[in-house]
C-alpha cells in the first residue's frame, strides 16, 4: 500500500470526522443516505442509518491522520 502524503492524511482525518456528523444529521432530518457496504452502494432509510457512533472508526486511521494541524503546518 502506498504511503499517504501529510495533506492526504489530514483530508482523510477530516472526512472521518465529518461522515458520522453528516449521517446523524440525515437521520434526524428524515433523509436517506447512500453508503458503501460489502463492495456495493446501499441506500439506507433514516431508520437504517443508526447512530453516529457506529460510523466512527479512529482505529482504522493511521495515528498521524487523527492529529489536528499545528501552527507550523
Amino acid at each position: 500500500m502506498n504511503k499517504l502524503s501529510k495533506d492526504d492524511e489530514l483530508a482523510l482525518a477530516a472526512l472521518r470526522r465529518a461522515v458520522p456528523n453528516a449521517l446523524e444529521r440525515k437521520r434526524r432530518l428524515g433523509h436517506y443516505a447512500v453508503v458503501w457496504r460489502d463492495g456495493q452502494t446501499v441506500r439506507l432509510s433514516p431508520e437504517q442509518i443508526g447512530s453516529a457512533e457506529e460510523y466512527v472508526s479512529e482505529a482504522s486511521a493511521p495515528p498521524s491522520a487523527v492529529r489536528e494541524p499545528g501552527p507550523d503546518d
